[in-house]
């Protein structure tokens, strides 16, 4: 390798992406794990109550009041509270949230029709580990 070879790796200087940080910033909530999840469970029956989303999603209640708090915080997903006993709590995509559908639609697709080929790579790749770690 030549001297300054990482100089083609790092991001580009502030002054020519001067929202890198940002995008990182939303790139890790858009793109984790359950936020996807809630994106598409709202996008396919709408408005969903705490519960109703806990049962499809088998996430604990921490962590889905913890991403449903954040998704909100974005503007991703509204919150309407009903004052009835018991209380009742209505989560649904807003307008934002609605544009993110498709993009998580062909992540979606993407993986499905991807996952006889990643259960392949990861096989390979987990024989191989396991070859290399044996004594000869």
């Amino acid at each position: 390798m030549r001297p300054g070879y990482t100089e083609e790796t790092t991001l580009a200087p502030a002054a020519q992406c001067p929202d890198c940080k940002r995008i990182n910033e939303v790139l890790s909530r858009v793109g984790d794990r359950w936020s996807v999840l809630i994106v598409v469970s709202l996008s396919q029956y709408g408005k969903l109550r705490f519960n109703e989303l806990k049962r499809n999603l088998g996430i604990s209640q921490r962590m889905l009041s913890l991403t449903l708090r954040e998704l909100e915080r974005d503007g991703l997903v509204s919150r309407t509270y009903f004052p009835t006993i018991p209380p009742k709590v209505e989560y649904a995509l807003t307008p934002l949230g609605e544009s993110f559908k498709e993009p998580v639609k062909q992540l979606a697709l993407w993986a499905l029709g991807n996952l006889s080929e990643i259960d392949n790579a990861r096989r390979h790749y987990d024989d191989a580990q396991q070859a290399a770690s044996e004594p000869a």
